[in-house]
């Protein structure tokens, strides 16, 4: 018969969960971070010190990194708006060049021909272009004549009685107003239609005679 060969079997060991996260050096060293300062020893002391010393060392060179940021980014910000402030109207007044070459044409056609009618149409040609350019640049003029008076565009001079307008009519318009994008620049002066005055009503005597009260 055959013999059974006899095998040698061990059985599994245990591990103990605890023990083995008091083996681990990882989990131990991170243990002894979080434990309490006053259960370290002074080595440990020195040690938890001089990471922290570090660490805050490495938080302050941030800090003035950012600081350094952001005096920079004001710089920039302040020198990008003088900039734009100090050409902001470039492009109005390389609208209004052509309009001074205009006026120098009219100038020196003058000398050389005294007509007035063509003084006339070159001063008119000179006003459109102008006007032409500003209204490229958001101006507009403020209404006036005919329309109701408005202290916020209009700026009364002097009233005038006018029996064909109502009160407070706009009359006459001594000099224009005008607005930049609807913001007012400069208010109109204006001539308004005041109220009719009415006389108070006063009791005639048409024979003249002063009435005295009687003594009885």
């Amino acid at each position: 018969m055959l013999k059974k060969k006899e095998m040698n079997w061990d059985p599994p060991v245990k591990t103990d969960p605890d023990q083995t996260a008091e083996d681990d050096p990882a989990k131990e060293s991170s243990a002894d971070a979080n434990r309490p300062l006053e259960k370290m020893s002074p080595p440990e002391l020195l040690e938890k010190i001089k990471q922290l010393s570090e660490e805050s060392k490495k938080n302050y060179d941030l800090y003035l990194r950012s600081q350094a940021e952001m005096e920079n980014v004001r710089k920039r910000n302040k020198r990008d708006r003088e900039e734009w402030l100090k050409y902001a109207n470039e492009s109005l007044i390389k609208e209004i060049l052509p309009i001074m070459d205009n006026l120098e044409r009219a100038i020196a056609h003058c000398q050389n021909d005294v007509s007035l009618t063509a003084l006339r149409e070159g001063v008119e040609l000179t006003l459109k272009n102008l006007q032409s350019a500003l209204i490229k640049s958001g101006v507009e003029e403020v209404k006036s004549c005919g329309e109701d008076f408005d202290p916020c565009y209009h700026e009364a001079i002097a009233e005038l009685a006018d029996e064909k307008a109502g009160p407070g009519t706009v009359l006459q318009e001594f000099q224009k107003g005008y607005l930049l994008n609807k913001r007012l620049l400069r208010p109109a002066k204006v001539v308004v239609c005041k109220a009719a005055q009415t006389q108070p009503n006063q009791t005639a005597n048409p024979e003249g005679v002063c009435e005295k009260s009687i003594e009885s």
